[in-house]
């Protein structure tokens, strides 16, 4: 007998969502596999009569490729149409930039150097150290 505090504990609903629909997916893959594989006569002979075309068994998986295929390069497309020029300094700068502060001047001698906050390295910086060939020496 349960007491009031106690609570009778049962299956989740999103495990028993995700249960039955694993199972019908399994069984919607077996009977089209079937419709798709099996002859005419053979569905005739165990008194099914009404089915859809072979076509179909070909024709949906294509579609349903080909517009996933679509829907990729439409998804592609729209992000480089919002992204910005490579010319533009947004791809650069935005509102969330931090300048690099320098604390060298500010500290006296003997004091131990602290951890840089976190900042942006300036593009002029970058190239510097990825191309001046006198860096490397």
């Amino acid at each position: 007998m349960l007491s009031l505090n106690q609570e009778v504990h049962g299956p989740k609903t999103s495990e028993v969502y995700g249960f039955v629909g694993s199972i019908s997916i399994v069984v919607a893959t077996v009977i089209f596999l079937i419709w798709g594989y099996v002859p005419d006569k053979f569905l005739e002979s165990i008194g099914i009569y009404y089915y859809p075309s072979k076509y179909w068994a070909m024709a949906m998986p294509m579609y349903s490729m080909v517009t996933l295929l679509l829907a990729l390069v439409f998804y592609i497309g729209l992000n480089f149409m919002s992204t910005s020029k490579p010319t533009s300094l947004n791809t650069l700068f935005d509102e969330y930039s931090r300048e690099d502060v320098n604390f060298l001047p500010l500290m006296k001698n003997g004091e131990d150097r602290a951890i840089d906050p976190i900042s942006d390295i300036d593009i002029t910086r970058i190239n510097d150290l990825m191309f001046d060939s006198n860096l490397g020496k």
